[in-house]
């Protein structure tokens, strides 16, 4: 019989995480662990106040399917009784990961094998800058600079210059921006233009999910990701005129399950693949690994922004990220 354990943890972030809608200084995590006699997996979630998430809403709402959980059998009929009780979002992406995790642990088959995949290899992932003021931007650049690949949170009024900032202080990065929603649909042909002269490589959701129509009739001189706009498969289809690529995040997709079911089906509609993440410890990057090889763009640097990671945590030398020890996760 399986067993669910809930918990919320708590890391310092290393300075403060600001995008457009805010600041941080902490990452909360709400951890579950699924037992079966001595074995067990873990699975961790960022509740996100964007979605209407809150680390109370998460724990209610997965202690209020765990008797269905643990009343399963064996661990498939858990995978569909959580499918069945739980919409998509971060608190079944917990018991999701929770469940791949032990049943690697019990089968002892890891999960990229279980979900059909090549041996995981390492794999290049941005690096976050915050928004801020074009100078403390720009030093934060410099600071980064080495990376190969760099993340530039952006926040409406002030982006050409804060780019502009960005780009004279790493000249040889690659750049993917973020704006989180907030351009104004009159400023996008405009900050496009500027994306383009500075070399960026991706511009991620630059206008607000639900109100992005317009990205339909400007030209795409950069490729345009969708964020907020993609959560899980539903409504995959519709966002194919506006978007050229979907950001997956196992918080927004309800766990590896679904994320591996979006890929294969954006991928058939002809995205291109971004794999993202919260700010989180290594426990929530792991899963997210068994979609790296097909990612044009990896985005798992959740641990690198805290001022210390969990226990048994991912490797990052530079901007490369290596797969999760069994001590971690699948």
């Amino acid at each position: 019989m399986i067993t669910l354990a809930i918990a919320m943890e708590t890391y310092s972030i290393a300075g403060r995480f600001v995008i457009a809608r805010g600041a941080k200084t902490q990452a909360e995590v709400v951890v579950v662990t699924a037992s079966v006699g001595g074995a067990r997996g873990r699975g961790e979630c960022v509740p996100y106040a964007r979605y209407g998430e809150t680390v109370a809403t998460v724990i209610s709402d997965i202690a209020r399917v765990a008797p269905g959980i643990e009343a399963a059998e064996t661990i498939p009929v858990a995978f569909a009784a959580l499918a069945r009780l739980m919409p998509a979002g971060a608190a079944r992406n917990a018991v999701d990961c929770a469940l791949w995790d032990l049943e690697a642990k019990i089968s002892g088959v890891p999960a990229y094998a279980r979900a059909g995949l090549a041996a995981l290899a390492p794999a290049e992932t941005a690096f976050t800058l915050s928004v801020g003021a074009p100078e403390a931007m720009a030093e934060a650049a410099r600071r980064a600079s080495g990376r190969s690949l760099l993340k530039v949170k952006l926040a409406g009024d002030g982006d050409a210059e804060r780019l502009r900032a960005v780009r004279a202080a790493a000249p040889a990065a690659r750049l993917i921006v973020d704006a989180n929603e907030a351009w104004a649909p009159e400023a996008l042909d405009a900050m496009i233009a500027v994306c383009a002269e500075v070399g960026v490589a991706l511009i991620e959701q630059p206008l607000p999910a639900g109100a992005d129509e317009a990205l339909a009739t400007v030209a795409h001189r950069v490729p345009i990701c969708a964020d907020e706009s993609c959560h899980d498969r539903a409504g995959l289809a519709a966002l194919r005129a506006r978007y050229d690529v979907v950001n997956i995040k196992l918080d927004k997709t309800g766990g590896l399950t679904e994320a591996l079911a979006l890929a294969a089906e954006a991928e058939a509609l002809g995205f291109a693949l971004m794999i993202g993440c919260m700010v989180a410890t290594s426990l929530a990057m792991a899963p997210a690994m068994l979609l790296t090889a097909r990612a044009r763009f990896v985005d798992l640097d959740g641990p690198l922004l805290l001022a210390a990671d969990r226990a048994d945590g991912l490797l990052y030398e530079g901007s490369t990220v290596h797969p999760p020890t069994p001590a971690l996760w699948g």
